[in-house]
């Protein structure tokens, strides 16, 4: 009997809950774009796109600095860096290539991104 109680209710909040997410997409995509960017890019572009990360330190050529690098780049040159690696857009053959992202995953890193130029 307890159950037929609260079933209902929580039934009610879990669907709110779920639309919630259904209507701001935006917030897991930007969730997930940092995540993305903590794990794949940070140890070399740094925690605020400076090529300062742990190992960008010490590389030679340093990795790009977004502030200054991305600025009249377009969306599809990012992606495209990050999908194929620096070489396919004439930078430097240590940036690797991530084509085990999908291509949502790429246009949220790149939204992401782009806010360390602006």
């Amino acid at each position: 009997m307890g159950l037929q109680k609260w079933l209902p209710s929580a039934l009610a909040v879990g669907g709110f809950i779920a639309s919630l997410v259904i209507l701001i997409p935006g917030y897991s995509r930007a969730q997930d774009a940092k995540a993305i960017y903590v794990k794949q890019c940070e140890n070399c572009h740094g925690a605020t796109g400076k090529g300062d990360g742990s190992v960008g330190k010490i590389m030679q050529p340093r990795p790009t600095d977004f502030a200054v690098s991305l600025k009249g780049k377009s969306d599809e040159w990012i992606a495209k860096a990050i999908k194929d690696g620096g070489q396919a857009v004439g930078e430097s053959a240590v940036m690797p290539s991530y084509n085990d992202l999908s291509d949502q995953q790429i246009k949220a890193l790149v939204d992401y991104i782009k806010k360390f130029s602006s």
